[in-house]
């Protein structure tokens, strides 16, 4: 799949991102993240999450910046069609080497995509 075949939009609404949260939630060391599936053949959309307890705003730009940019360059192949993601970050992207952030986002993205193919991924209870 080439970089022309494969848009990712981008998520910029609240409600969007609360829709996610219902969804499948898969959990990493330097991140989570959360994904719905829209029944859609529409592209991926992406959405970003980088709270205050990670630190100042220039610490969570920059994390910002190097996830975009992984998706970019290698991870937004592993992304399915009518799947929106939000990718919450953890303070330690910051200093993850980022050959490493994109295997990292390609393998969650990639095991997303497994577990709902086959219906067997977990769901997040709701409540607590």
């Amino acid at each position: 799949m080439t970089e022309a075949d494969m848009s990712v939009e981008r998520m910029t609404k609240r409600s969007e991102f609360l829709a996610a949260r219902r969804g499948r939630r898969l959990n990493g060391p330097y991140f989570f993240v959360e994904t719905r599936e829209r029944g859609d053949d529409a592209p991926p959309r992406l959405g970003l999450t980088v709270t205050k307890k990670v630190g100042k705003a220039v610490l969570r730009n920059r994390i910002r910046r190097r996830l975009r940019e992984a998706v970019r360059v290698g991870a937004a192949e592993a992304m399915a069609k009518g799947v929106d993601y939000v990718v919450v970050a953890r303070a330690d992207v910051a200093d993850l080497p980022f050959g490493e952030l994109v295997h990292e986002l390609s393998r969650r993205f990639s095991r997303l995509a497994a577990q709902s193919g086959d219906g067997q991924g977990r769901r997040r209870q709701s409540g607590a």
